[in-house]
């Protein structure tokens, strides 16, 4: 029985004794791995994305150093393109600090059991260094900076077209500006950023936007003056004037401001007068006599007020309205045309023949002789076409060498006119080549007062003589006769 106590107090003390060195062996190991994590990072543990678990911190060091030098700085464009900078080629290269080493030390060594598993990440302010004049160089080098691959900007601005003008859109282009995308660049890499998105803000912009205000407000100005329509009354299938011909006068100044180019209008007025002034034109007339006779000369016609009809032109422009008118006319004719202006109620008087017609709506209405200015002593009465200036009763002609009364004097010329002439027996003929007039149409009384009944101011006068003569009396001259000549400018 005795034996047997002392054989279980025996197993008591073996058991006793096997679990205090069991004890001493944990407490060891224990100890032992906290030593180990006294100078080793606990597993899981990641620096900057790099595992360092159970590295010493000059091996973790090492490992963050060698992750540093494969460095790759990507740039993005705004158009989605990527350029990349290899850290070797900026030598870019890690610089140790303190930062690794105090992640180390604050780990409490002592808890390595409980840290054993699940991941402890860490963010480095990671030194690095770099040569900022090579990753501007590089910078310098890529794609986007090269003169083939830039397209510069391109302002909004109207444009010209058939119909008239339009804005054409401003382009954004893809022009970096090279000194403010470097400073960006050394900006990321400074802090260690691996990407750089380049926005607006770097690029170069254009001048005058699509949106412009001014620009808005130049191209509503301008349609609205190509809304104008002017539609001339004048000869004989009328002139319009439309957008087509306004949209050439329009200038547009750098501030935007529209302007009319006067020139441009005054040639277009210039335009209008060369075609419709029917002054002094010649005219191919169909006589009474038969047959056909050239003549022009005489005041007779259309006669535009160019300076009148341009500033009337530049305000009407602007009113963006459709306008119907004649021009402004200082002078008119019977007739709208720009071929033959005189009508069908209109005088006669053929020189050469010595007679004359009035015609009333097409008809003949009286015809008679006549006696026309003296052509052997230069007192030919002036050809050309006229018109009837005014009517006179009781008129006293005077002249440097006679002074005659007649009943009816009918002017159409410079101081010539019809009259009576009762101290002639005879007419027609050829009277007037040795003893003419001093220029007036001599007409028997009773065709005069007939005549004077009937004809009204304005009436034209077609003058002619059918064989060729040289006028140089100061009447011819004054009135533009046709047959005018000056005999001084050809000597």
């Amino acid at each position: 029985m005795r034996k047997q106590k002392s054989a279980a107090k025996s197993a008591l003390i073996v058991s006793a004794i096997v679990l205090i060195f069991l004890l001493i062996a944990l407490l060891v190991c224990y100890f032992c791995t906290a030593s180990y994590y006294a100078r080793h990072f606990f597993p899981g543990t990641v620096l900057n994305g790099v595992a360092v678990d159970k590295m010493t911190v000059e091996e973790a060091e090492d490992k963050v150093a060698r992750e540093v030098a494969d460095y790759i700085f990507t740039i993005k464009t705004r158009d989605g393109e990527k350029y990349q900078i290899i850290g070797p080629d900026i030598d870019y290269a890690y610089v140790p600090g303190t930062e690794i080493k105090d992640i180390l030390e604050q780990q409490d060594n002592y808890k390595w059991l409980s840290e054993r598993k699940g991941k402890k990440e860490f963010d480095l302010e990671v030194s690095a260094a770099y040569n900022e004049q090579k990753l501007d160089q590089k910078i310098s080098e890529l794609e986007c900076f090269q003169p083939d691959y830039i397209k510069k900007p391109k302002d909004a601005y109207l444009q010209e077209t058939e119909v008239g003008f339009e804005l054409v859109e401003a382009e954004a282009g893809n022009q970096l500006k090279l000194a403010k995308v470097q400073k960006l660049a050394r900006e990321a890499v400074d802090f260690g950023e691996e990407e750089l998105q380049l926005t607006d803000e770097v690029y170069k912009q254009p001048k005058v936007k699509s949106d412009d205000a001014h620009l808005a407000e130049a191209l509503t100005e301008i349609n609205s003056y190509l809304k104008t329509t002017i539609k001339y009354d004048v000869g004989e299938n009328g002139e319009v004037l439309d957008h087509q011909t306004i949209k050439e006068w329009i200038t547009i100044g750098d501030d935007y401001s529209v302007v009319f180019d006067e020139s441009k209008v005054t040639n277009y007025v210039q335009y209008l007068a060369s075609k419709y002034n029917t002054y002094g034109d010649i005219r191919e007339f169909k006589t009474t006599a038969g047959g056909k006779v050239k003549i022009g000369g005489g005041d007779y016609g259309w006669v535009i007020d160019k300076e009148k009809e341009k500033a009337q032109l530049l305000s009407e422009i602007q009113s963006g309205k459709t306008i119907e008118r004649e021009p402004v006319f200082n002078q008119t004719a019977v007739v709208k045309s720009e071929t033959y202006d005189i009508g069908d109620t209109y005088i006669e008087v053929d020189y050469t023949n010595q007679h004359m017609y009035y015609y009333e709506k097409g008809k003949l209405k009286l015809e008679t002789d006549v006696v026309t200015g003296n052509i052997s002593r230069n007192n030919g009465s002036p050809d050309g076409v006229y018109k009837i200036v005014y009517k006179e009763r009781d008129a006293t002609l005077v002249g440097e060498t006679y002074e005659s009364d007649v009943d009816y004097f009918m002017v159409f010329a410079y101081n010539v006119g019809f009259h009576d002439a009762d101290w002639r027996n005879e007419f027609g003929q050829e009277i007037y080549k040795t003893s003419g007039s001093h220029g007036c149409i001599n007409m028997p009384p009773e065709k005069a007062e007939e005549l004077y009944q009937i004809l009204q101011v304005g009436t034209p006068v077609i003058a002619y003589y059918r064989e060729p003569v040289e006028l140089t009396a100061e009447n011819a001259k004054i009135s533009n006769a046709y047959s005018y000549v000056n005999k001084e400018r050809e000597q």
